[in-house]
């Protein structure tokens, strides 16, 4: 018999203040700003299905379109229908992670033509699969870089995505670990400064590319510095923007790491995110995560196994190289699915253009009184950007945001959030998504609310 659910009494709540140490139900909430404090909730009377289904309704129609701006490290991308209908297929919707690996072997197909598809646009000899999301993608990188050399200075660019350096320090911290900053000169990375920095204490060197505010590092002038000290040089990238940039091992890159979502995953309000890694081959035992493997039996038929599992709860146990404990599975088969649709064609006119779009979007509205880019020469083959540009607005960023947010456009990132010299200066995204209407619209909201009209 199951025993009824009886209310918390007060001699209970009471009871439970007493035993954590705070005298009322306010000081036990005391860490939560005031204006998010709710005691009371208030739930509408049930509904039947066909009233829920007539409000839901209502409520979508209240949406406006957005003419949206906004990168930052989440993309919007067109996605193919068969994307979705592979994905929603039960036998991978409902699948989790192999555990009984061999008898998973359309769920170990699926991430072993993942992994192939990663080397490919990356160059690199093999991938694991997979890691959260390009953040702790980077700080599994940096620390596979202190196990290969042994030393504990990693090198990241200045504009390297503020929440990777962040999810990177905490990492990091309470070990004996440092982060050191390179230095950046108009946008980019300072070769001179790299130089400056870099010791025989470093381990790895983190090179974005492109970086936070998309302009391209100079990684070919960088990675070599690297590898002179004797430290491996870690490309962070944007997938899609490899559709028509090098790949990372043609500069030099020991490993390459990124956020996946761009490869057919929606940007879901921030996440889920998929992290993906790749590295030369003698690296591939300081991977986290699993590599999947192709075998061939007795009989020659080919099947998929689990060649390498870093997971400390399997064998390995305390001499595991993470603790990176599931498998972003389906986010994983989205990208594959996703690449085996564009293939290196589709890839490279996505690339274009996102490239195209940007351009255009910023010349438009670089004609504007008091739009400027951040950095003079912003788009010449001197100072290239792929998908996001920094301009400078005369006037205060987030107010500009959410005055633009009103009618209906995401004005994209206050890059002074992060970087205090970048104050009141703009990070602005398109992609494929983006049409002449949007950036029509975003011109005439610039030239209004700077002229004061």
């Amino acid at each position: 018999m199951q025993t009824p659910y009886l209310p918390h009494t007060d001699s209970d709540v009471k009871e439970m203040l007493e035993t954590i140490g705070v005298e009322s139900v306010d000081d036990f909430f005391a860490d939560i700003p005031k204006g998010l404090q709710n005691h009371e909730f208030v739930l509408p009377a049930p509904l039947s299905e066909l009233e829920v289904v007539a409000s839901l309704r209502e409520s979508v129609a209240a949406n406006r379109p957005l003419a949206s701006f906004m990168g930052g490290g989440s993309y919007r991308h067109f996605i193919p229908a068969a994307v979705d209908a592979v994905c929603s297929r039960s036998e991978f919707y409902t699948s989790y992670t192999p555990y009984q690996a061999e008898v998973s072997q359309g769920t170990l197909q699926a991430v072993y033509e993942f992994q192939s598809m990663i080397c490919a646009l990356t160059g690199l000899d093999v991938a694991n699969a997979s890691l959260y999301d390009g953040a702790s993608a980077v700080a599994e990188a940096a620390l596979m870089a202190v196990r290969k050399t042994r030393r504990s200075e990693i090198l990241v660019a200045r504009y390297l995505h503020p929440h990777y350096r962040q999810v990177l320090e905490t990492y990091l911290s309470g070990t004996d670990l440092e982060v050191v900053e390179i230095p950046a000169r108009e946008g980019v990375s300072d070769l001179e400064g790299l130089k400056e920095r870099i010791s025989k204490d470093a381990a790895a060197v983190v090179l974005p590319q492109p970086n936070f505010l998309g302009l391209l590092e100079p990684v070919h002038d960088l990675a070599p510095v690297a590898k002179e000290a004797g430290a491996l040089a870690i490309a962070v990238c944007n997938p899609i923007s490899l559709g028509v940039l090098p790949a990372p091992a043609e500069y030099g890159a020991d490993i390459a790491v990124g956020e996946g979502q761009p490869l057919g995953i929606p940007p879901s309000f921030g996440g889920p995110g998929l992290g993906f890694m790749a590295a030369r081959d003698d690296l591939k035992r300081n991977m986290p995560g699993r590599i999947v493997g192709q075998a061939f039996d007795a009989k020659g038929r080919r099947g998929f196994v689990l060649t390498l599992q870093a997971r400390e709860q399997h064998i390995r146990r305390e001499k595991a190289t993470s603790n990176i404990c599931t498998n972003e599975g389906l986010c994983a088969l989205a990208a594959a699915v996703y690449l085996a649709l564009m293939g290196p064609e589709g890839l490279r006119t996505v690339g274009q253009l996102n490239l195209e779009r940007s351009h255009d979007a910023l010349a438009r509205i670089s004609g504007i009184p008091g739009v400027r880019p951040a950095f003079d020469g912003l788009g010449s083959p001197a100072r290239p950007f792929f998908n996001e540009f920094p301009v400078r607005v005369p006037t205060d960023a987030d107010a500009l945001i959410h005055a633009a947010a009103e009618e209906g456009i995401g004005l994209g990132i206050h890059l002074g959030a992060h970087f205090p010299e970048l104050e009141n200066c703009l990070a602005l995204c398109a992609t494929e998504m983006t049409t002449d209407a949007d950036v029509v619209k975003l011109a005439d909201f610039l030239e209004r609310r700077l002229s004061g009209k």
